[in-house]
């Protein structure tokens, strides 16, 4: 943790989860953090150094001591007060992969959501909040609206892990997802993958079609990731007209693609705080996830970012 002060403080909300990865190119599994560990791991490399971070975390009693330890290794942490141990297990996900885009995800453990009140005291002082639903149960509905309407500084959500049910057995499914646009109301910008963006408007031929419409709906930004073909942004362009603008990456050669997502939005959205314009962010986004893609787990992704350089504002 970097107790130096910085001008600005990005909030973090999202769920540390212990992974273990198998299945990829016959290798050995991998056990690591997961989760927004990711996020927190691309923030350390990129963000902006007038900026710190003030993790919101729920963390179970069984992997508190560990949490904690993951934590306070961060340079870009400054303030650790919003991390609260809970009497749950914690999170814990096996992800079995039987290709490059195919895995089953089987979850175990489980910490509670944040009740408005448990979360609002922990906004204040915050110059930004990034959202990231990893188990997809950080908060309901109701409080991110209350969040739209009490906070007034740039907002971004991954919204991935709302698209996941979970049956019996703890083995997570795809699903389209309920009051989609209103999710997409909540926050400044939203981030999807191409799947999740067809499952925001089920039934619908083009969803790109309907992710524009959505603006003049109210809807700030879309960003889609493509995965071996970059990433898209849905908004407003600079004659005023609702537009997709798609950044492409270059070859992609296998890797593990465990994090791709959580690295690339923390890094675009950093990025966007700190000023960078929206083009150069994204190509920054796409080539920190490209660093991401050929390490594995959390702790090889940190070995292998820090030639990344912070890039154009």
């Amino acid at each position: 943790m970097n107790e130096q002060p910085r001008s600005h403080k990005l909030g973090v909300i999202g769920t540390l989860v212990w992974d273990r990865i198998c299945g990829l190119d016959a290798a050995e599994a991998v056990e690591d953090w997961g989760g927004l560990a990711y996020a927190l791991a691309a923030l350390e490399a990129t963000l902006d150094p007038g900026w710190g971070v003030v993790p919101i975390v729920k963390v179970g009693r069984d992997l508190a001591d560990e949490a904690m330890e993951f934590v306070d290794s961060l340079d870009c942490v400054v303030d650790t007060g919003a991390i609260r141990p809970v009497a749950e297990d914690n999170n814990r996900v096996e992800l079995a992969y039987s290709g490059p885009s195919r895995r089953v995800e089987t979850l175990s453990g489980g910490v509670p959501p944040w009740t408005w009140s448990e979360l609002e005291p922990q906004l204040a002082g915050l110059d930004g909040l990034y959202v990231n639903f990893i188990s997809g149960f950080e908060f309901p509905l109701d409080v991110a609206r209350r969040i739209r309407l009490a906070f007034d500084r740039p907002t971004y959500a991954d919204l991935h892990s709302l698209f996941l049910g979970v049956d019996g057995s703890g083995r997570r499914f795809h699903r389209p997802l309920d009051d989609a646009l209103e999710w997409c109301l909540a926050f400044d910008a939203v981030q999807v993958n191409e799947d999740e963006l067809r499952q925001l408007a089920p039934g619908i031929g083009d969803p790109w079609a309907w992710a524009v419409a959505s603006l003049d709906l109210g809807v700030g930004e879309i960003l889609v990731t493509l995965g071996g073909e970059g990433a898209a942004h849905v908004g407003y362009g600079g004659d005023g007209r609702a537009e997709v603008l798609r950044v492409p990456v270059g070859p992609v050669e296998g890797g593990d693609p465990t994090g791709c997502g959580d690295v690339w939005g923390a890094t675009f959205f950093g990025s966007r705080l700190a000023g960078t314009n929206l083009l150069p962010a994204m190509e920054r986004a796409n080539r920190v996830a490209g660093t991401n893609l050929q390490s594995r787990g959390v702790t090889g992704f940190r070995g292998g970012v820090g030639a990344v350089q912070r890039g154009p504002r």
